[in-house]
């Protein structure tokens, strides 16, 4: 097994401090169905600078307004008028505090030539879920172009003894802060230090060295826990710029690597919440007809349809995967021509369901410990089994990267 490992530093733009306040904006992945959650944090921003002027919104992601050349066009103007004001040279410690607690997490990046979507492909840094190949496309759309990057990938480290992450935060008050702030529309208390390229950043890669070194099995150094999709993306778009360059060049182009936030499992605050299931235009019953093989039930059930006017607790006697959430989906995948999103948070999927839209599916939590080892085991889960948090807690984008 090589000894290499497949983080680095980064040079991490950031505005001034006065103007954070609106900068940070929740992952574009999220409230796909609910545009009305955009448009708020759109009222927020105002006439601001924010990165919200820089990701797409997913629920926009297949409008064909223009958007995409305007996000690039706002790239190049933050660029040139110098609104990102700091520049942090290494990595980023941060703290991010919701009501699940405080997570903390290391802003770095990564070696795109060491992940691998792949079936049967054994990198470094693995995906967790199935990578849909026709997703990538308009996503790549974006980052073609685009002359910085931002992120709400997380990734994972199984780190029990917390040798990696944890030494660093035991430590920062010693460090430069970069801000502390609220997060909009609830997204919890944010605080971000710089860990400036040397012994600190050191001291990361030297401990992931170790807990490499202890890894047994055919376990991942590194699993995708947000952001399979896009990180998925920026392989491709690196694939594409690779075939333009000498060896020697390849080596170290910023699109080589991608930004993200490396977070330990054994986070007590990191909790893995279930993605539910919304079918739009479809009845509870016709919901139920799709899931054939589910059957009413009084007692423990796998799944529970949410329809406009009852709810159907449905059980899996003979289910084709082990997960309820994998059953689900394999029936669900049955139905091509059917619309379908995927929720995070059961207030949200009722929310939909009032609006008379069609019928969600709500699904239990799974047990994050299974995580590494069902990768280990050579496959990934089903598509959209677990959130690391509700919507309102996931990355928020801070930190810009130029990939040119």
């Amino acid at each position: 097994m090589s000894d290499y490992i497949p983080v680095r530093s980064g040079a991490f733009l950031l505005p001034e401090e006065k103007m954070m306040e609106v900068w940070p904006v929740v992952a574009c992945d999220q409230y796909t169905a609910e545009p009305e959650y955009w448009q708020k944090a759109d009222a927020n921003v105002g006439e601001s600078p924010s990165a919200l002027r820089l990701i797409l919104p997913e629920a926009y992601l297949h409008e064909d307004g223009g958007r995409i050349q305007t996000i690039h066009k706002t790239m190049r103007e933050y660029l040139d008028t110098h609104i990102f004001a700091r520049c942090v040279n290494g990595m980023v410690l941060l703290e991010r505090t919701t009501e699940s607690g405080v997570r903390v997490g290391i802003v770095l990046t990564v070696d795109l030539e060491e992940y691998d979507y792949t079936k049967g492909a054994k990198p470094q840094i693995r995906p967790t879920e199935g990578t849909v190949t026709e997703r990538i496309p308009p996503r790549l759309r974006v980052r073609e172009g685009a002359p910085v990057e931002l992120s709400h990938v997380l990734l994972l480290i199984d780190d029990p003894e917390r040798t990696v992450i944890e030494p660093l935060y035991e430590k920062r008050d010693t460090l430069p802060l970069l801000y502390d702030m609220e997060l909009m529309l609830g997204g919890g208390h944010v605080r971000g230090w710089a860990l400036y390229e040397g012994k600190d950043t050191e001291a990361i890669t030297r401990n992931l060295g170790a807990l490499k070194a202890r890894i047994t099995d055919d376990s991942p150094l590194i699993a995708v826990g947000d952001g399979n999709h896009s990180l998925a993306t920026a392989r491709a778009h690196w694939l594409k710029v690779r075939e333009t360059l000498t060896e020697e060049q390849r080596k170290n182009h910023p699109a080589r690597f991608a930004m993200a936030e490396l977070e330990n499992l054994h986070s007590e605050a990191l909790i893995f919440e279930p993605i539910h299931r919304f079918v739009f235009d479809k009845s509870a019953d016709e919901v139920l007809a799709m899931l054939e093989g589910a059957c009413e039930t009084d007692g423990d059930c796998d799944a529970l349809i949410v329809g406009a006017d009852r709810d159907i607790r449905v059980r899996f006697d003979n289910p084709l995967h082990p997960l309820p959430v994998g059953a689900v989906q394999m029936l669900l995948d049955r139905h091509p021509d059917t619309k379908i999103d995927y929720i995070h948070g059961e207030e949200s999927v009722r929310e939909l369901t009032a609006k008379g839209l069609g019928t969600g599916i709500l699904l239990p939590a799974m047990d994050k410990a299974l995580l590494f080892p069902a990768v280990a085991e050579g496959g990934v889960l089903p598509r959209k089994t677990f959130s690391m948090g509700e919507a309102h807690e996931k990355r928020y984008y801070l930190e810009a990267r130029e990939i040119l």
